[in-house]
């Protein structure tokens, strides 16, 4: 999953990345690695519900304090707008589209982010279906990133 993901991602990029909960994969030691070739690193923060999320700065070993749902954020840091955007799914289809918890704070922050922002599902082969029924809200991802395999989202 790491070396697909080395591929995608752009050296130096501005790169949003998620606190594993519930078995999601654990990016960490990857993330610190892109930090270490140049890239400027951030985590999700929910400032508000059903708001878009914001991005923080981040690096490793940073001071953290528990966030919404107890998941960790930066305890400080700058807000960031990431060009490349690491986004953990709980399920997906071959057309891009993912799903996640259900509170819709991903598709709200898609939905400000400029058009030019990467985003990259990521998760495990198993978790594909053959569709997630997707609503008029959902909105696809670019790539989705498991163990085995890319999905490029098709036009």
């Amino acid at each position: 999953m790491t070396a697909a993901l080395a591929d995608l991602v752009p050296r130096g990029a501005s790169l949003g990345l998620f606190w594993p909960i519930r078995g999601e994969p654990d990016l960490r030691e990857f993330a610190a690695g892109l930090r270490a070739a140049g890239a400027r690193l951030s985590l999700p923060v929910v400032v508000e519900k059903r708001a878009p999320v914001e991005f923080h700065a981040w690096i490793p070993d940073a001071p953290m304090v528990s966030g919404i749902w107890d998941i960790p954020v930066p305890a400080d840091g700058e807000r960031m707008r990431p060009r490349v955007l690491l986004i953990p799914l709980v399920g997906f289809d071959e057309r891009c589209y993912r799903l996640g918890y259900g509170a819709g704070y991903y598709d709200r922050t898609l939905a400000t982010l400029p058009e030019e922002t990467l985003a990259i599902g990521v998760g495990y082969e198993f978790s594909c279906l053959s569709t997630i029924y997707p609503q008029p809200h959902d909105l696809p991802m670019d790539l989705i990133v498991t163990e085995t395999r890319v999905v490029r989202r098709r036009l």
